[in-house]
């Protein structure tokens, strides 16, 4: 997970410094686990307490969270956001 990070990172830095004379914004967004109908397919209840278990933050991440984020770096109040990826893991350990 962290290496293909680093491939990510160098990648949404490089771009940012390239297209940002031309006022173009480059993140990445990294999510941790997230809630889906698909994933519930497959988790037990037993799979769902390991999960929280290893988030600092106690509840599950929704499709919901991710598109607050996306919506908040895309935002005008986000306009000075460039060139970093950003976690919204719940702090997973």
């Amino acid at each position: 997970r962290r290496v293909l990070f680093r491939s990510i990172e160098g990648m949404t830095r490089a771009l940012a410094r390239e297209l940002g004379p031309d006022d173009i914004r480059v993140t990445a967004v990294i999510p941790g686990n997230v809630k889906t109908p698909r994933q519930m397919k497959w988790y037990t209840p037993e799979g769902e307490a390991e999960i929280v278990e290893k988030q600092c933050l106690k509840a599950r991440i929704t499709p919901d969270h991710v598109a607050s984020l996306v919506l908040f770096l895309a935002s005008d109040d986000g306009r000075m956001c460039t060139g970093h990826g950003y976690w919204i893991d719940a702090g997973w350990d």
